[in-house]
């Protein structure tokens, strides 16, 4: 899976609001404590503030802030916001494409790849990395050496 810099800033974009106890953020402070530039941090909020996971208000009193509490969201949820579905293959839904001969078995192998994806991706919130309190399958999961070694 390609993780995107969309994807990363909109993360990080939302724990930072986590951390603002409700409190409006300036997207000059999110930009500084994460270093992201001004201009794609302005876009990627665009996207989730679209996707009704950011609430904005303008004015010296403005900022961002998380539309629902971060329990609610998922890391899957930001994914879907700005990069749309988890999983697709050259632009489709694994569930759209459409295989012959012996290719065919292929469509599984796309299908069972996002089942994976969701796995994870849908269990772990926003709230839960904030709190460093990752679920527990996490740990199960990094615990295993083979995950930390790059093929």
């Amino acid at each position: 899976m390609h993780i995107t810099a969309r994807v990363d800033c909109a993360v990080r974009v939302l724990l930072e609001l986590a951390h603002s106890s409700g409190e409006p953020a300036k997207a000059e402070a999110i930009a500084s404590a994460q270093a992201i530039p001004p201009k794609f941090l302005e876009a990627v909020l665009g996207d989730l503030r679209r996707s009704d996971l950011v609430c904005s208000r303008r004015g010296p009193d403005g900022g961002y802030w998380l539309a629902k509490p971060a329990a609610e969201i998922s890391i899957a949820d930001v994914i879907r916001s700005v990069e749309g579905p988890l999983a697709s293959v050259v632009g489709q839904r694994p569930e759209d494409v459409r295989y012959s001969g012996y290719a065919e078995p292929l469509q599984q192998v796309w299908i069972a790849v996002r089942v994976n994806l969701r796995a994870v991706l849908e269990k772990v919130s926003i709230d839960d990395v904030a709190r460093n309190e990752l679920p527990e399958f996490i740990a199960d999961l990094t615990a295993d050496p083979g995950a930390w070694r790059r093929r």
